[in-house]
């Protein structure tokens, strides 16, 4: 998209659909892009039902998604969203790690990342990057990336890395101390599959027990913020 101010009329302002689990990030988040002069705000959600409804029914242009949801997750939705509409643009908000989650939003249909610990005003740049058709990353984050491509070593990576976007999903959830049942309602995924889910994640972090498990799990919520 080319800088404020430069767009045709006859296009229309960006219209941006907010999804965030905190009303106190929404009003604000919602107040700064509103803002902006060829942007406006044309509805808000916390969870994945009511944001898939507003994009059906406002038919936004970009959608600005947080990775934590009072209900369902962000990677599932942006690929929810992706199968409605390959055409909206997406970027995801959040204050989880760059590092680990960026590729997989990518993966998912996202075009950026952006952490909630730098200005909330980078929201607004990543809207327009992201309406160019461009990736919108940190600096480090496109480095480390482009270093992935070339097969070198990426320095950093550790055993969470090699767990799928469901199994860290419910890693997640479980050091927020969910219950398999409550885990299960959130994602509207079978106890029963949460199960096999948390024993692949024992398997895959070399845990022999669910306390081990609970206990990283703990650890790796906090460590994230």
């Amino acid at each position: 998209m080319e800088p404020k101010g430069a767009r045709g009329a006859e296009s229309g302002p960006i219209r941006v659909v907010i999804v965030d689990d905190h009303p106190l990030v929404r009003h604000g988040l919602g107040h700064l892009i509103a803002a902006e002069e060829d942007m406006e705000v044309v509805g808000d959600a916390s969870g994945s039902t009511d944001a898939l409804r507003l994009v059906r029914e406002q038919k936004p242009n970009c959608v600005v998604i947080d990775l934590s949801l009072q209900e369902g997750t962000g990677i599932e939705l942006i690929k929810q969203i992706k199968a409605l509409d390959k055409n909206i643009r997406m970027l995801v908000f959040s204050m989880h790690d760059e590092v680990l989650f960026a590729e997989r939003v990518l993966r998912a249909g996202a075009m950026g990342y952006v952490n909630k610990q730098v200005s909330t005003e980078k929201v607004v740049d990543g809207i327009r990057h992201i309406m160019k058709g461009k990736i919108f990353l940190s600096e480090e984050m496109s480095e480390r990336l482009l270093i992935g491509m070339t097969g070198r070593e990426v320095v950093g990576e550790t055993p969470v890395d090699n767990l799928s976007n469901r199994e860290l999903e419910i890693f997640q959830l479980i050091g927020q101390g969910l219950s398999t049942r409550k885990i299960a309602e959130q994602l509207h995924l079978s106890s029963k599959t949460v199960e096999s889910h948390r024993e692949s994640i024992k398997k895959k972090l070399n845990l022999s027990s669910n306390l081990e498990m609970i206990r990283l799990a703990v650890q790796f919520v906090l460590e994230q913020g």
